[in-house]
Formats: structure tokens, sequence, C-alpha cells
């Protein structure tokens, strides 16, 4: 062996007390945004077969829920709705008696500002053809049209309670539409949260379960939402979003685009959330209950990548599990 001293990193390794001193990546439950489906017309809470654990609720058994996670230390919840109409329009999505607008109103009753409302912005839960906006007859989305509307529902939201809106719909101009809407209306204090990098991916499955949404004619987002083999056009859509006055900015899905979170933190300041997206959660549900992973490593570690990356906040199903886990709690 050399004489002289070398590095050793395992020395750094020896012990759980050691390794928790020098993480690099430490997640905590106010990292999380939990993401919650209300739906409209039911009179308990339905769990969704593809998403184990992951329920439509109620607004009875939503703002229960919600007070739960407050409880254990979680801050932030994503709000989407599932109504019991749909047109051609989505105009649930803007009627201040929408589904989405009566429970944001029950959540700001029952806890003001004590955990953030934000409430997911676009058309597609509440469209009978499941595009994320007004579609031509050609099948196009007709995006100036498409993004009047964003608008209308922002000022509903804003209207109903929620601290954050966040438009999900890859529309072009739809943070600046927003943004001058809210601000006009005397809402000047709502943030806008954009999924400004979202891509065509698909790991969406089991949220259209969850929001009872399917495409009409067999069609895709893949004219609108990202093309997954691209990175640099993430940039361009993040820097767009923040130059119409975003907030914060969103990468979706999150694991098989940890490259694009990480550029994106490095360019800019603003906060940078990332969501697990329900494919993502789902086979980790799947193949621990065929005994092939263990699902809290697992879960711990997709999260931990995620935050390692360069994101601020994630967006994930698993936010209640880990937050039972943090507080000590047994999972129900």
């Amino acid at each position: 062996m050399a004489d002289f001293p070398f590095q050793r990193p395992r020395r750094l390794r020896a012990t759980a007390a050691m390794r928790d001193l020098v993480a690099e990546t430490n997640l905590a439950v106010t990292d999380l945004i939990a993401p919650l489906f209300v739906r409209e017309g039911i009179d308990e809470r339905v769990e969704i077969s593809s998403l184990p654990g992951v329920f439509q609720d109620t607004r009875d058994s939503l703002r229960r829920e919600v007070v739960d996670l407050a409880d254990m230390g979680v801050r932030a919840i994503m709000l989407f709705g599932v109504p019991a109409v749909k047109d051609e329009t989505g105009s649930g999505a803007c009627d201040p008696q929408g589904i989405v607008q009566l429970a944001l109103r029950d959540l700001r009753s029952e806890l003001g500002d004590d955990v953030v409302l934000m409430a997911d912005l676009c058309v597609d839960e509440y469209t009978s053809h499941g595009h994320c906006g007004i579609v031509r007859p050609d099948g196009s989305v007709d995006n100036d049209a498409t993004i009047e509307i964003y608008a209308e529902a922002a000022v509903a939201q804003a209207t109903a309670g929620a601290h954050v809106v966040a438009p999900s719909g890859m529309m072009d101009g739809q943070v600046g539409a927003i943004r001058s809407a809210l601000d006009r209306n005397g809402f000047g204090e709502v943030a806008i949260l954009g999924y400004s990098a979202k891509y065509a991916s698909g790991l969406y499955g089991p949220f259209r379960d969850a929001v009872d949404v399917s495409i009409a004619d067999g069609g895709d987002r893949k004219g609108y939402q990202q093309d997954f083999r691209n990175a640099r056009e993430a940039l361009v859509e993040v820097h767009a979003d923040l130059a119409q006055g975003a907030d914060m900015v969103m990468v979706k899905p999150a694991l098989a685009y940890l490259d694009v979170i990480h550029e994106v933190r490095r360019q800019v300041d603003v906060p940078l959330a990332a969501y697990h997206v329900s494919g993502e959660y789902s086979m980790i549900k799947a193949a621990a209950a065929n005994g092939w992973i263990d699902h809290d490593t697992v879960a711990l570690e997709h999260l931990t990548a995620i935050k390692r990356a360069g994101a601020d906040l994630v967006l994930t199903y698993l936010t209640r599990w880990f937050a039972e886990r943090a507080t000590g709690r047994a999972a129900s």
C-alpha cells in the first residue's frame, strides 16, 4: 500500500448517521405537492384502479383529506376536477359553480392560507373530445380561442380562492393572457405556475383514468405538447413563460426528463417544479405488488433523484405516503 494518505470516500458512508450528516440532497414534506381529484356527482370517494391509493374525492372527503395532509406538514395541493357533464368548449372550467371552483371555496374557507391551493388550469377534463382547447372542424386545436377560455378559467379559480393557477395546456401565449386577466380583475397576488415543459408522454394513462378523459377519434396531443426527443425546445418554452409573467415553472414528466430539469435549474432562478406523473407512480405500485422491487426504497429514490436534478418542488401521488413516513404515522 502507498505510504501517503489518499482519499477514502467510503469513510463517509460507514454508518447511517455519517451518511445522513454528509448527504447532499435531503427531501422534506414541504418539498411536495399533492395532486388531488374532486369529482362531481358521487356520494363517497372512489379509488382509481390504475392509481392504487389515489382517489376521486367528494367535496367533503377532499376537505378531510387536505386537512389531514396539512396536519402532517404538507403545504400545497394541486386540484383537478372531474365534472358530471362535459361539452365541446369545456365550460365547466370557467363556471363559478364548477366542481373545482366549489371545492376551492370549501378549502379556502376551511384552511385559509395554511395550505397553498393550486388549481390545474386546462379544459381537457371538461371537454367532450378530450383535447386541451377549442377544436376546429379539421380536428386541430385553435390556440388563440383556447387561451381566451384559459383566461376566463383563471379568473374563476382565483375568485374561488386559488393561491396559484397552473396552466397545463401548452398553448402559445397562455401565461401572458392569464396574467393580464388576473391583474385586470384585481388578482395581482395570485401566482402562476406554468407547466412550461410538458411532454407528449406515454406516462399519463392512469391520470386520464382519474379524470375520465379519452381523446376523440384516437387523437393525441403531439401538436401542442413537446416532442420527447427535444430538450432545447423546453428551454425556449420556459423562457417564454417567464417573459409572460410566470412565477414558477414546471417540467413534466420527471424521471425521463432529469436532464431537462437539470438544465432548466441551471438557467433560471425562479422556483422549479417537476411532476412525478401517474405512470411513474403506478409503475412503482405494480412492481412492488409483484414483489419485484421494494416500494419504499424505490419511491424515495425516485423523489430524491428529482430533487437532486434541481427541482425545488415535486408534484407526486406519493405525497401522503411520504408524509406518513416522515411523521411516523402508519399507512392507511
